[in-house]
């Protein structure tokens, strides 16, 4: 492990530390940080209303007004991740080039919405006969769905708005006009363009091949190559590989993949289901349950780094970080480390993110292929369920609880080397902002 430290610290912790000092990618970091404790809060009322206790979502699924009374917390927090991100890497970024970085938060969010498709809907009719309609924005595109769309949008439009303040091409207000109104001036030719420029963007996206919107651009480049993969152990571990890397970037990689592999996995977990019932060998190793299986704690298998923050932590920062991660991670729900850590644009972290979970398939596949493991039965249980409890269901087996305890302490012994030189880092940020106060 020492010398695991030492490559760590000499080789790969200097360049990630030059990666880490970019302007952008500081911005991309405080944007999504400022979301943290609103994902916290919404994190712990998605638990309340999805509880993996039997009886108590029985409960809740004869009252369906109470659940969704519980998610209106969750849904006023956590799914506006993308918009408060949205604003906040725009004020950041804009805050780094001595540019009035409020003007340019409020831009990046205005020109998100220009980008985000909305639905028309028929809501009555007039006297006349006259269509009555409502527009609405796709709520979807304002959580993590949208998010990287909306970091391409708020760092393209805060370089727009700067370029265009540093070139000085704005209207002035003489000395004598207050300065919130001078601002709000100042900003009017820049975010024109900025807007213009989504505005173009769209129009262009919309109207030109078939992607349909920008957010569509991503999951449509991905959707081919994805179908062809197949369910073999290396088409598995390239599925898991894209997860990561998309949620590395901010993307949500589980709903953009889980687009295409979900049918394709949920009809395999239909037939071991079937196989099960007739007392018939189940077949299949790759089923909608192996996601359960591997990412413990989230994607990503995190449950390993959170347990390592809370015991092993010496800088305040990750301390508090690992108290607030412990109940949700538990319940699978892992947003708080993802963007509070944060993991995502964070290149010290990036690689135990994507490795531990490609590891952890690797096991699973041969462990199962071999019979030392039993293959998913077909139950799909919650997928808040604890892990542990959640192997065992999805085997049938004792097995299924061991297996999914291997991967805990992997993720564990991987993530630890990488999450002690950040926790040094942050210890060292917590001792010079102490020495300087």
């Amino acid at each position: 492990m020492s010398k695991v430290n030492q490559f760590l610290e000499e080789k790969v912790m200097p360049v990630a530390a030059k990666v880490a000092q970019q302007r952008h990618l500081n911005a991309l970091r405080d944007g999504l940080i400022l979301s943290m404790p609103l994902i916290i809060i919404g994190s712990f009322f998605l638990i309340l209303a999805n509880f993996p206790i039997q009886s108590y979502m029985d409960f809740l699924a004869e009252r369906p007004q109470l659940k969704e009374s519980l998610l209106y917390p969750y849904r006023g927090t956590f799914e506006l991740m993308t918009l408060i991100a949205v604003f906040g890497i725009g004020y950041r970024l804009a805050e780094s080039y001595k540019v009035d970085p409020l003007a340019a938060g409020a831009v990046s969010l205005s020109a998100y919405f220009v980008g985000t498709p909305y639905v028309t809907y028929i809501i009555g009719k007039t006297p006349e006969g006259v269509d009555i309609t409502e527009t609405a924005y796709q709520t979807a595109m304002f959580t993590s769905k949208g998010l990287f769309v909306g970091m391409l949008i708020a760092l393209l439009c805060t370089e727009i708005y700067r370029l265009i303040v540093q070139r000085n091409l704005v209207i002035k207000l003489p000395d004598g006009v207050p300065p919130a109104v001078a601002r709000s001036f100042t900003a009017l030719i820049p975010g024109f363009f900025a807007i213009i420029a989504i505005w173009v963007i769209r129009l262009l996206v919309e109207n030109v091949g078939t992607f349909g919107s920008i957010h569509n651009v991503i999951t449509v480049l991905l959707q081919k190559p994805l179908t062809s993969i197949g369910t073999s152990l290396a088409g598995t571990m390239i599925i898991f590989l894209l997860i990561t890397l998309l949620w590395s970037t901010g993307l949500h990689g589980s709903t953009i993949v889980g687009a295409v592999t979900g049918p394709i996995w949920l009809t395999l977990t239909a037939e071991n289901a079937k196989s099960f019932e007739l007392g018939e060998p189940v077949q299949h190793i790759v089923t909608n349950e192996i996601n359960d299986i591997v990412f413990i704690g989230g994607s990503g298998t995190t449950l390993g780094l959170v347990l390592a923050m809370l015991l092993f932590a010496k800088s305040q920062q990750m301390k508090q970080l690992g108290r607030l991660s412990i109940g949700p991670g538990i319940f699978n729900i892992n947003e708080p480390v993802l963007f509070g850590m944060p993991i995502v644009m964070n290149p010290l972290l990036i690689v135990p993110f994507i490795f531990t979970p490609l590891i952890s398939v690797l096991i699973t596949y041969l462990a199962m292929d071999w019979g030392i493991v039993a293959k998913p039965i077909g139950i799909v249980p919650p997928w808040t369920m604890p892990p542990i409890l959640q192997g065992y269901l999805i085997t049938g087996s004792i097995s299924g609880a061991i297996l999914q305890i291997v991967i805990l302490v992997l993720s564990f012994l991987i993530y630890y080397p990488f999450f002690r030189l950040w926790d040094k880092q942050k210890a060292k940020e917590e001792a010079a902002g102490g020495e300087e106060q």
